[in-house]
């Protein structure tokens, strides 16, 4: 009987798939990750002797092919047990409120549960409460009532036990003094890994975020991109099982941004070491792309407790981007049964009362008329619906 392939193995295949057709960078990523799972020091050594290759080649990295395959052999050669931790709960809150006495502003009740592998986003206008929820289920601040319950692969003995299983990571990170790579090397020793491990864990995390080229520079001399990519090295190196991050794509190009959101979510849903995570972010449109949930928080209450949770919203909702006037909207669709139009944030919202219209419908009529369009959604079910006054 021929053996299963393991998850490990799946994510090797990945690597090579995604190297031999030329997005070098996630294959890249990946190959990193594979090698991390091992967690073997000669696995490690081998690994960076590709890693100092491919950071130097300035050249087309599809010369690398050899060479990334001989680096994944040696992965390869290291047997990784499938955990089937995914999908396990991990947090649990149950009616979570905090009440300011001096205002007028409460959060919740929120209940949320929140699985291994699982993605969170938090949205919301400022001001909603997204960091007073995160700051909670990180166990900062006091709830003034309900339940935080987790469920680590191990208990937690005490609250430096807790903050390395469960770890947050503000908007505004604290200042470091010193190079990056001294700053990683200083903090995993307080986690308890010292000499060859210490010096070969933190280089890999370096690669594996993209700071190879910054490693000697101080905190001071990096981007908002790279000091986020610090953060992650750091936060990794403590190998936790929760990751609360408050606004992590702030400050971020576009480049920047998409890079974050697809290494937050190849750590998630690693299947051989997967996180829970939950990250707030005003970047709606990016958030949903990779979470399995979305909570829109409004005044401090949760979409569901505001009226505004449609599980079975069928009827479509789009968001329009054009030039045109709000009469020529109506005169090319006046053949839908339009409900409201509304010009909200700069673009139209339009909601249609027949749920048996469907997007590609509206979206062929618009195309044969002679609209100058940016752009058109389907928000149907994104919670872009729910920021419309």
């Amino acid at each position: 009987m021929e053996d299963k392939i393991t998850k490990q193995e799946l994510l090797i295949e990945q690597a090579v798939t995604y190297f031999k057709q030329g997005d070098h960078s996630l294959g890249y990523r990946i190959l990193l990750d594979a090698a991390l799972h091992t967690d073997d020091p000669n696995v490690f050594k081998e690994t960076l002797e590709f890693v100092d290759v491919y950071e130097n080649h300035e050249k087309d990295k599809s010369e690398l092919y050899e060479k990334f395959l001989s680096c994944i052999s040696i992965i390869k050669s290291v047997h990784v047990p499938d955990k089937n931790h995914i999908g396990q709960t991990i947090l649990k809150g149950e009616s979570i409120e905090k009440r300011y006495n001096r205002g007028k502003f409460t959060l919740g009740p929120i209940t949320i549960e929140l699985k291994r592998g699982d993605i969170y986003g938090l949205v919301g206008e400022n001001g909603n409460g997204k960091t007073t929820l995160l700051t909670i289920l990180a166990s900062l601040i006091k709830k003034s009532s309900g339940i935080v319950s987790y469920s680590f692969l191990n208990p937690t003995t005490d609250l430096y036990d807790l903050k390395t299983k469960l770890v947050y990571i503000p908007q505004r990170t604290s200042k470091w003094y010193g190079s990056v790579i001294d700053n990683l090397k200083f903090a995993l020793v307080h986690h308890g890994v010292t000499g060859e491990k210490n010096e070969l864990l933190v280089h890999m995390m370096i690669a594996r975020f993209g700071l190879w080229k910054y490693k000697e520079l101080k905190w001071s001399e990096l981007s908002s991109g790279y000091k986020m990519r610090f953060e992650l090295a750091r936060t990794m190196l403590r190998k936790p099982e929760i990751v609360l991050l408050d606004e992590p794509l702030a400050n971020l190009d576009i480049l920047a941004q998409q890079v974050i959101l697809e290494d937050l979510k190849m750590l998630a849903k690693s299947h051989v070491n997967p996180i829970a995570m939950i990250f707030s972010s005003q970047q709606l449109y990016e958030v949903e792309k990779i979470s399995d949930e979305v909570i829109y928080l409004r005044n401090g209450k949760p979409s569901d407790l505001l009226g505004l949770k449609t599980e079975e919203q069928n009827k479509l909702i789009i968001e329009l981007d054009t030039e045109n006037s709000r009469e020529d909207i109506e005169k090319v669709l006046q053949e839908f049964n339009v409900e409201q139009i509304e010009f909200n944030g700069g673009v139209y919202i339009i909601s249609f009362k027949d749920d048996s219209i469907s997007f590609n419908t509206v979206l062929s009529t618009i195309a044969l008329s002679n609209f100058t369009i940016q752009y058109i959604r389907d928000i149907s079910k994104s919670t872009r619906r729910f920021f419309v006054y």
